[in-house]
């Protein structure tokens, strides 16, 4: 097993939003490659795209390097005059490494928080608030296209992530309006030199 150390400067260093979710994906069940190129592009859909379909091989060489993931052996009898199909899973290494990553993507938002407001504050009031307007815009343009009720049923996993992103997103969207209302206001106030 490799130290945490270790394991840490090398999860650290992978940024391939493909990567991780490449290795989500084996956390809930072991996988061959063929198998793994079809649940990926049916669980993640328009949401992650694949360059091509060898992007995955790719992946999976990069997360063994790192220790992420193994491979497993197969219970079932091989064909002998078939080449035996690799199946891959996720190392304890692994899953500890995706639970850190699912939790710096926090931080990642709250660093993007203060990113936006340090750019908005250097903007002039004018450009400032019509920048602010299209940003409502888009917030209420997005929240129009969150899956309803009346949307096909799913079952399982796939309608799980719907409801906890579509939740995440009706949360997002109505804290975004509040924050730009907030703006707009600062912004005014700061314009009129009544804050210090």
């Amino acid at each position: 097993m490799k130290s945490a150390g270790l394991n840490e400067r090398s999860a650290a260093a992978m940024r391939s939003p493909i990567n991780w979710a490449l290795l989500g994906l084996l956390i809930q069940r072991p996988s061959y490659g063929y198998g793994l190129v079809q649940r990926f592009e049916r669980t993640y859909g328009d949401t992650l795209e694949l360059s091509s379909r060898s992007q995955i091989y790719t992946a999976l060489d990069s997360l063994a390097r790192r220790g992420l993931i193994e491979h497993a052996q197969d219970a079932r009898v091989e064909d002998p005059v078939r080449q035996p199909k690799l199946q891959y899973r996720a190392t304890e290494d692994g899953i500890c490494a995706y639970e850190r990553w699912l939790i710096e993507q926090v931080s990642d938002d709250e660093r993007r928080s203060r990113l936006i407001a340090q750019h908005f504050a250097g903007l002039s009031l004018e450009h400032a608030l019509r920048v602010l307007e299209r940003c409502a815009e888009v917030c209420l343009e997005a929240a129009g296209r969150l899956p309803t009720d009346d949307d096909e049923e799913l079952s399982g996993r796939p309608a799980l992530a719907e409801r906890l992103a579509g939740e995440e997103c009706r949360l997002r969207a109505g804290a975004v309006l509040s924050w730009i209302e907030y703006a707009r206001s600062e912004l005014r106030a700061a314009a009129a030199g009544t804050q210090p």
